[in-house]
């Protein structure tokens, strides 16, 4: 068995580029599950659709869990609460890790710390997983949480000071952008679009949505063609 969990970031990205009849494609095309936790699920469904400026997104969203494209962790056996108890944990490692003028800086919320606690249990079944996450500050954390260190001064205009001894409990994750996934479906023949430059405009659709992604890394995308 093998798992993508799925954030509210990159499912959010993808929906607000319509990706959703693409988004079933690489579902059937995976041989595997798709995964949002219960946390994820009020995220993307249950908060937007009291929100008349995301209702439709949400409505859609639903569709795909109505559809079991997405579902919860108890399609793979594991319990919800089970996942719930351990973000606590993630959240207050993360959001105490680095400090500046004096404060902790907040940098993951619900959405993200039960992606990586439901991985983290995953991860210690032995059943493959990958997070979905478009997110810059969670990726950073969990891959290069040094470089992290250096982008928050640069944002906050202060010095900041982190407690390296927590970068620890983030090793081991592994994530995946929508970016990645809109070049595995366009690698895949899933895209109906066939004239133009359909990779770019598809890179760039979901950069300018909310994934964190550069123009140099967009280039070396679209060189693997």
């Amino acid at each position: 068995m093998k798992c993508i969990i799925f954030d509210a970031s990159t499912l959010i990205t993808l929906s607000m580029n319509g990706l959703f009849e693409e988004f079933r494609n690489l579902k059937k095309s995976f041989n595997g599950k798709f995964i949002i936790t219960k946390e994820v699920k009020k995220e993307i469904i249950g908060k937007p659709l009291t929100i008349k400026r995301f209702e439709l997104e949400a409505l859609k969203l639903k569709q795909l869990f109505d559809e079991k494209i997405l579902e919860l962790p108890e399609s793979i056996g594991i319990n919800s609460e089970d996942v719930s108890k351990k973000i606590n944990s993630f959240l207050d490692v993360a959001n105490s890790t680095f400090v500046g003028r004096g404060k902790e800086i907040h940098l993951i919320d619900l959405g993200e710390s039960s992606c990586l606690a439901l991985s983290e249990i995953l991860n210690k079944k032995k059943i493959e997983n990958i997070i979905a996450v478009d997110e810059r500050t969670m990726r950073m954390l969990c891959e290069m949480p040094e470089n992290l260190n250096r982008l928050l001064g640069k944002k906050l205009h202060t010095r900041i000071t982190s407690k390296k001894e927590n970068f620890k409990h983030f090793q081991g994750f592994k994530l995946i952008r929508s970016a990645e996934l809109v070049y595995i479906a366009y690698k895949k023949g899933l895209i109906k679009l066939k004239d133009g430059p359909v990779l770019d405009a598809l890179l760039y659709a979901v950069k300018f949505k909310g994934c964190s992604i550069s123009d140099e890394e967009i280039e070396e995308i679209k060189k693997l063609r």
